[in-house]
């Protein structure tokens, strides 16, 4: 038997999730869409920025999230913030449930990728980050960087 390959582009990825949240856990979920949101999506006109999931009804709801109109359409062109279902099977729905309101974590969208022609959205667990932990990270990557600067000099001596 031949394995099947799954081809995954990425669409839109959510930097700021990383500098303002630490991220303690993920998920796949897919996005129900309409006709003209998917068009958006597959030609990259997404903005993740400022976007969250929430849990209302036993359902988890994408909101905030920019999903440009799609410039091909008539009047059937979609609100560019609606809120968006996300699919998840119940067992999933259940446990973010447990962790959202017991440990007071929030669910951010961290990037939206095509997976198999199918739109999906990789979410995070996540949990705010104070501002010295903000300005410890920036030092951090700061000082990785002069480190491998003097490696590559180093190495060219």
């Amino acid at each position: 038997m031949r394995a099947k390959t799954e081809a995954v582009k990425t669409v839109a990825t959510n930097r700021k999730a990383y500098h303002d949240y630490f991220i303690e856990d993920t998920l796949e979920a897919g996005i129900a869409l309409t006709g003209t949101e998917i068009k958006s999506v597959r030609a990259g006109q997404v903005n993740l920025r400022d976007s969250f999931a929430i849990i209302k009804e036993g359902e988890v709801w994408l909101l905030n999230a920019h999903i440009a109109t799609y410039r091909g359409a008539s009047y059937f062109n979609h609100d560019p913030r609606r809120p968006r279902k996300l699919l998840l099977h119940r067992y999933e729905i259940n446990r973010l449930i447990g962790k959202v309101q017991e440990k007071g974590l929030t669910l951010i969208p961290l990037r939206m990728y095509l997976k198999n022609n199918l739109a999906k959205v990789e979410l995070g667990l996540a949990r705010g980050k104070k501002q010295y932990d903000k300005r410890a990270a920036l030092r951090e990557r700061e000082s990785r960087r002069e480190i491998e600067r003097a490696i590559a000099r180093y190495g060219r001596e």
